[in-house]
């Protein structure tokens, strides 16, 4: 399905947003007040900063001579929230990445959209000079119609117009393009990355002192038999990722998703992260009817709220109110009511924690799978795989709590549309989603009433609200 700019009388939708740093062995007894502050502080300032940006229109050019001011793409959107991620050392990806065995940092990163891009998903990994390696993951993505042959009025320059020649000189490379290639490592991402202007920096710009005393602290206590280098009973060492989902205007789900990596992996092991399917996941279908329930759960929560309205009056509302989340959803008690339904749903899910685990169930595919074909509700789905007692704790067996494997969880966001059998449009809804099975996982999102909300643990924090906190910048 093109990903095209709809029409003012199409639906227009809420944009939606939720983040997080990393998940694992993370309890209250290794996360002292003051690191907790700080973890809290730094989730709160970038989905707060990330909010701004993602309900800030900008101007694009239709024409020569007029445009049009739109919101930011749920790609745009989910890429600048992982770029503030990866630039705070605190987070395991970027800045922040965790070393391998022989001291190096070896970086990957992915994005994946519902719809709207020939490539839908796009990974890069080993990546040792790239500092940002998500814009990397998201320009490949971009020039993935030109590079596939779909889109010969493309607005990116065309591979032929690269200077392949002097970068093959010096790299010997020969990388004209990302042609149709969806995973991509090392020297190859590296090359197109320079031929795409992005930032290249030094190995030492990876380096942070709270990294290399983890990584020789964990050596350490294998060299003395009191444990893996991997994994820490006592300590959380980062195995986990960062990431950022994303719902825009137009309905299109997008998910962010970059890491260092496990802490002390073998150099040159990939994990999950760039991997489609198995760290992230995004796609659209459309189902007969409203098969997970939405209407009848909306129903028994909203009691008599519900109105019947004429469709003069309901054009009227919609012009005037073109972002309600739910478009006057009809009770069953109406006659017709559900016949000729069809739903459009779409999820997108990012994933934090034993990156093994998570290839071992293609975790992000499997969230999508069961929310389709069960069918699920999203929330179920996330649940079904990375909540307590899910298929990723169950893939440990034995080994649970004991190596860090089957450890982690996931976030994503879910928008179904339900239309009617002329194709009007009956019902909106999206939902953020998020579980994990671990002592805890770093994740901030913006609720329906506009209120940023960071959590570690289970327990929680209270919301804040996005405007007063954003007057601090």
């Amino acid at each position: 399905m093109d990903y095209k700019r709809q029409s003012p009388a199409a639906v227009k939708v809420k944009p939606r947003l939720i983040i997080h740093g990393g998940a694992g062995n993370i309890k209250p007894s290794n996360l002292q007040p003051p690191e907790y502050a700080e973890y809290r502080h730094a989730l709160l300032t970038i989905v707060s900063k990330t909010n701004a940006y993602q309900n800030t229109p900008s101007l694009t050019s239709i024409n020569t001579t007029t445009t049009s001011s739109a919101l930011p793409s749920a790609l745009e959107t989910a890429t600048h929230a992982v770029t503030l991620l990866e630039n705070n050392p605190l987070f395991n990806s970027g800045h922040g990445a965790v070393f391998t065995r022989d001291g190096i940092n070896e970086l990957e990163a992915s994005v994946m959209v519902s719809r709207g891009f020939a490539k839908r998903g796009v990974g890069v990994t080993g990546l040792q000079h790239v500092r940002n390696p998500i814009l990397l993951a998201k320009v490949i993505l971009e020039h993935g119609d030109e590079d596939l042959g779909g889109n010969p009025e493309s607005s990116h320059p065309s591979s032929s117009s690269l200077s392949t020649a002097t970068t093959t000189a010096a790299t010997g490379i020969d990388a004209p393009s990302a042609q149709g290639h969806t995973l991509l490592h090392g020297a190859t991402a590296e090359t197109l990355a320079k031929k795409y202007g992005l930032d290249l920096v030094s190995t030492e710009y990876f380096f942070t002192q709270r990294r290399w005393d983890e990584h020789i602290r964990a050596l350490e206590r294998e060299k003395a038999g009191q444990g893996l280098s991997t994994y820490s009973t006592t300590e959380f060492l980062p195995q986990g990722t960062v990431g950022a989902v994303a719902l825009d205007e137009e309905g299109v789900v997008c998910v962010a998703t970059s890491t260092g990596g496990l802490t002390n992996k073998l150099t040159g092991r990939i994990g999950d992260t760039p991997v489609v399917g198995a760290g992230f996941w995004a796609e659209e279908w459309v189902e007969e009817g409203d098969p997970t329930g939405a209407f009848a759960r909306a129903a028994g929560a909203g009691g008599d709220g519900f109105l019947v309205l004429s469709e003069s009056l309901k054009a009227l509302m919609a012009d005037c109110l073109p972002s309600l989340k739910t478009y006057f959803p009809l009770p069953s008690g109406v006659a017709g009511f559900g016949k000729g339904l069809k739903t459009t749903r779409a999820i997108a899910a990012s994933g934090t924690g034993n990156g093994d685990s998570f290839m071992r169930v293609a975790a992000g595919r499997t969230v999508g799978a069961v929310a389709r074909w069960k069918p699920l509700s999203g929330a179920d789905a996330v649940s079904f795989v990375s909540g307590p007692g899910g298929e990723l704790q169950s893939s440990a067996g034995p080994r649970w709590k004991v190596t860090g494997e089957g450890e982690g969880g996931i976030i994503g966001i879910e928008i179904a549309v339900t239309r009617d059998e002329e194709g009007n449009v009956v019902g909106v809804r999206s939902e953020v989603l998020q579980d994990f099975n671990c002592n805890g996982m770093y994740r901030a999102w913006i609720d329906d009433d506009g209120k940023a909300y960071a959590k570690i643990y289970r327990d929680g924090v209270e919301g804040v609200d996005v405007r007063e906190y954003s007057e601090k910048w």
